[in-house]
Parts: C-alpha cells; sequence; structure tokens
C-alpha cells in the first residue's frame, strides 16, 4: 500500500486546503503516512506570504534528494499559494508544481512522470479554466472535533504588501447551500468546533443569492441544531458592518473572539498598505464592538518596519496597542514579495530595526495580554480540549485563550480530547491559563 504525506505551511485555509488535498489522495488508494521517511508520495502545501516560509520549504526540498537515493519511486507535489518565482526556484526540486484549485484533475495529472502548471490567478484564462469547485470536495477532516470551512477564497483588496490575490485570484464565493450542507455534516458527525474561512471573509456574498451576506451565513449556521461553537477569520476593518456585530451579539453559538487585522497604528503607512480605513476609524469600530460584545476577545495583525515606515510611524503602532490593549497579535517583520506594490518602495528599515521593534511590540503586548487575562483568575470557563502533552490537557476557551489543565486521573486525559470542559482558572500567564478540572460539559 502506497502512503503520502501533507506537510503544510501558512494559515487556516492552506491547512483546509490540505484536507481537501487528502480527501481526493486516499481516494487514489493511498494512506497517510506518519513520517516523511515512509511515504510514496510527499505534498507540500506551500506559502508565499512571508520569505521565511519560503525559504523553509527551500531547506525542505532539499532533503528529497537524500530520500530518492532511498527509494526512487518518490513522487513530490508542490500546491498552495506560490508566485512566478517560487514557481521558477523549485522546478528543479519537485515531480509536480500545481495550483491547488486544479485539484480535481489530479489523480489524471499524477500518472504523469511530472507536470508544472503556472498561470497568473488574477489572469481571465486561469479563472475561466478554474475555479472555486474544488472547495466542494469533500474534506478528509484531520480532527474529528475541530472543522475548517472555507466559505470563500482569493480577495480584491490589493494591499501593497500582500500577494494573496496573486497566489488565489479574486475573490470567489461559494454558494451558501454549499457552506450550510458542509456545516450540517460535520456537525452531525460531532464537530464541537467550525472555523468559517475567507481572506477578507466579511466581503462574502452568495453568487447564488445577492441577499444573503456574511452576517446572514453566520446567523444561519448558529441556527443548525448543536451544541458547538462557531468562529471565523479573518476581518478587514473596512468590511466591518454593524449588521455583523449585532448578530455576533446576538448569536449563542459564536464565540467572543475577533481577529481584527490593524497592520499599522499610522493613518500614513495604512495609506501606503491600501488599507482604506484610518486609526480613528479603527478605534471607533473596536469601541462599538466592546459596546455590543463586552467579552469580546481581540487579536490582530501587524506589520513591523514597513518601507518608510520612521521611528515616530512606529510609535503611533505602540500607542494604538497600549490604547487598544489587544488580547493577541500576530506581529511581522516586513519582508519583500515579488509581485506587490511594496516591492517597487524602498526597503529601508535595517532587519535589525525591524527585530527591536518587534520585541518593543511584543513586550507592550505582553503586558496588556496578562492584564486581560487576570480577569480569569478563580473563575470557571468552559474549555474544548483539542491535545494531550506530558499528563496535561490544553485546550481553547470560547475566548480563544489556552488552557492548561491539570488533571486529578492521568487515566482519563486522552478519552476528553474534543470534549467541552468546566475549568477553574487557577494561573494566569500573558499567552495562556492555567486550570484544574471541575465537570464535563
Amino acid at each position: 500500500m502506497k502512503k503520502y504525506l501533507i506537510v503544510t505551511y501558512g494559515c487556516h485555509m492552506n491547512k483546509s486546503d490540505s484536507e481537501r488535498l487528502a480527501s481526493v489522495i486516499e481516494k487514489m488508494g493511498y494512506k497517510s503516512a506518519s513520517t516523511i521517511n515512509e511515504a510514496d508520495l510527499i505534498i507540500v502545501n506551500m506559502c508565499s506570504v512571508r520569505q521565511s516560509a519560503v525559504d523553509r520549504i527551500y531547506g525542505l526540498s532539499q532533503k528529497f534528494k537524500g530520500l530518492r537515493k532511498n527509494k526512487q519511486a518518490i513522487k513530490t507535489i508542490l500546491t498552495g499559494c506560490f508566485l512566478k518565482k517560487d514557481f521558477r526556484r523549485f522546478k528543479d526540486f519537485f515531480d509536480f508544481i500545481l495550483p491547488v484549485k486544479t485539484l480535481k484533475y489530479w489523480p489524471e495529472i499524477l500518472k504523469r512522470k511530472s507536470y508544472f502548471l503556472y498561470l497568473n490567478q488574477r489572469d481571465s484564462q486561469f479563472n475561466e479554466k478554474f475555479d472555486a469547485n474544488y472547495l466542494n470536495i469533500s474534506p478528509q477532516y484531520s480532527k474529528d472535533f475541530s472543522t475548517f470551512i472555507p466559505i470563500s477564497t482569493g480577495c480584491n483588496n490589493l494591499c501593497s504588501y500582500c500577494v494573496v490575490p496573486f497566489t488565489r485570484g479574486p475573490l470567489i464565493c461559494r454558494c451558501h447551500k454549499d457552506i450550510l450542507k458542509e456545516a450540517e455534516n460535520s456537525i452531525k458527525k460531532g464537530v464541537k468546533e467550525v472555523w468559517l474561512l475567507g481572506q477578507n471573509i466579511n466581503d462574502y456574498q452568495s453568487p447564488s443569492n445577492s441577499s444573503i451576506n456574511f452576517p446572514e451565513i453566520l446567523e444561519m449556521i448558529n441556527n443548525i441544531p448543536g451544541n458547538f461553537w462557531v468562529r471565523f477569520t479573518s476581518s478587514n476593518p473596512k468590511d466591518f458592518s454593524e449588521e455583523l456585530i449585532e448578530k455576533i451579539s446576538r448569536c449563542k453559538k459564536i464565540t467572543e473572539y475577533l481577529n481584527l487585522p490593524v497592520q499599522s497604528g499610522d493613518d500614513k503607512i495604512l495609506k501606503m498598505m491600501n488599507r482604506q480605513y484610518n486609526i480613528k476609524g479603527y478605534k471607533a469600530l473596536v469601541k462599538k464592538i466592546r459596546q455590543k460584545i463586552p467579552d469580546i476577545s481581540l487579536s490582530t495583525d501587524v506589520i513591523v518596519g514597513f518601507p518608510g515606515e520612521t521611528k515616530k510611524q512606529f510609535k503611533n503602532t505602540m500607542k494604538l496597542f497600549k490604547e487598544i490593549k489587544f488580547d493577541m497579535a500576530y506581529i511581522s517583520q516586513y519582508s519583500l514579495r515579488p509581485a506587490t506594490k511594496a516591492a517597487l518602495m524602498q526597503d529601508n528599515v535595517p532587519k535589525k530595526e525591524k527585530e527591536r521593534r518587534w520585541k518593543t511590540l511584543t513586550v507592550v503586548l505582553s503586558k496588556t495580554a496578562l492584564k486581560n487575562n487576570r480577569k480569569y483568575l478563580k473563575k470557571q470557563v468552559e474549555v474544548l480540549v483539542n491535545e494531550q502533552k506530558k499528563g496535561f490537557l490544553y485546550g481553547k476557551t470560547r475566548t480563544h485563550k489556552t488552557v492548561k489543565i491539570k488533571m486529578p486521573d492521568k487515566t482519563l486525559t486522552s478519552s476528553l480530547i474534543g470534549r467541552f470542559l468546566k475549568v477553574k482558572i487557577i494561573d494566569v500567564l500573558p499567552w495562556g491559563l492555567k486550570g484544574i478540572l471541575k465537570s464535563k460539559v
């Protein structure tokens, strides 16, 4: 029996794509391998958003040379989000380079010795031949209790630093009926957590019914019978409507967690990024959200060292962090990405300065995160358990806080993965909570 292994880099969308990749490959007769050494087919689902991710894939591809010496029949595939530059660079290391949107054709393509396909996904030629139909392939879920459901792919925003419009193409939305069907089937199978995904998820509009937007989809899934949570990512502040805030506040299955990328705390940098909102508007939006959803846990994405960012402009980002008091932030050091408008700008912030700004902002974040977490101390919270490590259970609260759970009976731990537990919080840290089991939900 031939075996396959999928190596995934990048965001939730890439992870969701890998579940669909697994479904197609298993229907071809392959079984999952536990290590790269025992795999006959290796699929690398890559991410081009940051140069560091591309560099990791290059290091992994070097390992294939050694594998081929011991196993001549091994096949390697590169898919995911890749640019033309990446395509040229990796042709010498992979047998196949294929856009993920071609997935339904893979059983035929993989009969060949090799095949390389690159088309700019913003070109009409690509989108006439390939569309979002691959999202309707039934996935092979990696977890029984949590599932990713893409409701759209691609993006129309053209932020100046971002390669997504080039690697995934323009926004394409799935029919709401297909989304609901996937959600209903998952929940019937016992899924406890549904993640709705899109590069700009709140720009969703059903292609079969223009009146069904993202707030409507949220409410429809919330109304499916069952005991489960609903989460979503990622949102652009410019498209975050009052209707959406209202739906989140009223729908009980939608958790009190929101990722709201700001990217910079300076208006001039935001304009250079083509983010189409300003800091005054962002702060007003956060205020509205917190008024309607007082228990909301707020995370953000931010880039430090964007071309031309001065020390004063970086201080504006620090000022915003201190004012908003985020629970979590995904802080990136700017790296030049080919094909983007920012690639034409002078990358004039030295690497050491980018690192300094990253560290400085992380210190600010750790202080606000710790302060926010102190409100959980001695309280009882509901936790969805997602893994077991060294006699402890780990899970997430509704507000997406990581909880390390001490168990009174270690023999029970594995049976509780994928279950809701009541946990009393006994200690807090900047990046998580510690608790003891009170009861099963």
